[in-house]
């Protein structure tokens, strides 16, 4: 078997601040298979972001990485000086950032822009960069090329500033591309549009794609894999059809009865996750999901539960996955929302 192109062993990135160290990344492991598409999703602050920066190389003071790996085919880019990480990035990896009006800048052309990233690794000889940027807009499916690609980033809108963001991180062909909020502030039509374009070049150029959102309808157009973060840890991952089919933990399952889906009955009303995420410079003992879990035990309250194997490839952090929930808390108002089963789920009380 192939080597992942990517592999993240007990990652763990912490930010010094005045009031305390704030753990933003406590842990985090996965591997990252070539030509393949895998979502990380949860709630603002979970960490996603911060550990995309931590491959990255890119987390700026007081943040710092203070434990793990990170292999980029074999090799620790932790251990690699910075000239080695900037060599790589851009190059072999590449970063879709979530505002590219703040990431483009505003008094150089879009084609400039696109044609430095080629140059900054010499990619591509200075007489072919300017067409190579041309066909680069055209590949993103930004109208008129020709003429746009001597545009600044404020004559573009904004779904093309993001189709502009995207060229210049396939400019040097990446192995991987990590997408954190491409679809944010955009209109449904454009999201789906910029979903699509990711989708199709993962399938014609084989790019690793690492998707960061917390929008679920993203991740069941795009990927096939996904890693759900609660507080700057994995609390389950799995294929994206068994995830949402079967979620076993909780927090996954609020997720997933939090937005709007078309399996479940048009008087079945959206829920909220009660509670608020934890202070990850002082977090709660035990499971960190706890304090707003309504299927808790007491065990929940004093140890941190691992990842287990819940399932083909699924793996979750629980210590009461929903499939023992269904069959053990005997609350009558739980209702199986699997597919075959009834829907309308309502938790029970707390039980400790």
């Amino acid at each position: 078997m192939a080597e992942p192109v990517l592999q993240v062993k007990g990652l763990k990135t912490n930010f010094f601040t005045d009031d305390g160290v704030v753990h933003a990344v406590r842990g985090v492991s996965f591997n990252v298979e070539a030509g393949e598409t895998l979502a990380i999703v949860g709630e603002s602050g979970c960490g996603k972001s911060v550990t995309a920066l931590s491959i990255m190389g890119l987390v700026q003071r007081p943040g710092r990485v203070v434990e793990g790996e990170i292999l980029f085919r074999g090799d620790d880019l932790l251990k690699m000086d910075h000239e080695q990480v900037r060599e790589i990035r851009g190059k072999d990896i590449a970063m879709i950032f979530q505002d590219p009006l703040t990431s483009l800048n505003p008094v150089l052309k879009v084609g400039f822009q696109v044609e430095e990233a080629m140059l900054t690794h010499d990619k591509v000889a200075k007489n072919d960069v300017h067409p190579r940027a041309i066909e680069l807009l055209k590949e993103v499916r930004i109208p008129a090329p020709e003429a746009r690609v001597n545009d600044y980033p404020h004559q573009f809108s904004g779904g093309m500033r993001q189709r502009a963001m995207i060229a210049m991180g396939l400019s040097n062909e990446p192995a991987l591309l990590l997408a954190d909020e491409p679809t944010t502030a955009l209109d449904v039509t454009v999201q789906a549009q910029i979903l699509e374009l990711l989708r199709d070049l993962n399938q014609e150029l084989g790019t690793a794609v690492v998707l960061i959102t917390h929008n679920l309808g993203a991740v069941a157009g795009l990927c096939r894999r996904v890693i759900v973060m609660y507080a700057g840890a994995i609390v389950e991952e799995g294929p994206v059809e068994q995830i949402f089919e079967n979620p076993q933990h909780p927090y996954t399952w609020a997720l997933l009865r939090s937005i709007p889906r078309i399996d479940l009955p048009s008087h079945e009303r959206l829920r909220s996750i009660e509670g608020f995420p934890p202070d990850l410079i002082k977090p709660p003992a035990g499971c960190k999901f706890h304090p707003r879990c309504p299927f808790r035990v007491e065990k929940c309250f004093v140890e941190d539960p691992e990842l287990q194997t819940v399932g083909p490839d699924q793996r979750a952090a629980c210590w009461v996955t929903m499939d023992r929930a269904y069959k053990e808390m005997g609350a009558k108002d739980i209702i199986d929302t699997r597919p075959g089963a009834a829907s309308g789920v309502h938790p029970p009380a707390t039980k400790r």
